[in-house]
């Protein structure tokens, strides 16, 4: 297999595991695919907050996952773009109802693993 499409596997199936993680509400599968060191980044009518993994994962522990709730998915990746061989960007939808959201999710490849280095997000909430 050529390495390019090795790569946008690889990354595909971080992303599905993402999303998987998302919503069921697993932690420990989000956490396989986020760097320890990851910040999640989003504005607030306050300003821009900043997140770090470990403490969105604990937030994400204590929530009934919307697969459990038998709420739909709204996963929808909107681009997918592998960069070069060691940095990679992806635009999505995703959603916990009523929260509505926008992720990019940027990607370093770490040990020869793609990871979620960064996460930058908007939220809409939805009635």
């Amino acid at each position: 297999m050529d390495p390019i499409d090795a790569d946008l596997d690889a990354i595909s199936a971080a992303v599905q595991t993402y999303l998987d993680g998302l919503y069921e509400a697993d932690a420990d599968k989000l956490a396989t695919v986020f760097h320890p060191t990851c910040v999640l980044t989003h504005m607030t009518p306050e300003g821009l907050q900043t997140i770090p993994r470990d403490t969105w994962l604990a937030a994400v522990r204590t929530r009934r996952s919307s697969k459990a709730q038998g709420l739909g998915r709204h996963d929808r990746i909107l681009m997918l773009d592998r960069i070069g061989p060691t940095m990679a960007l992806v635009k999505l939808n995703c959603a916990i109802p009523p929260r509505f959201f926008t992720d990019l999710l940027a990607f370093l490849k770490v040990d020869g693993r793609w990871l979620v280095a960064q996460k930058i997000f908007e939220t809409e909430l939805r009635t």
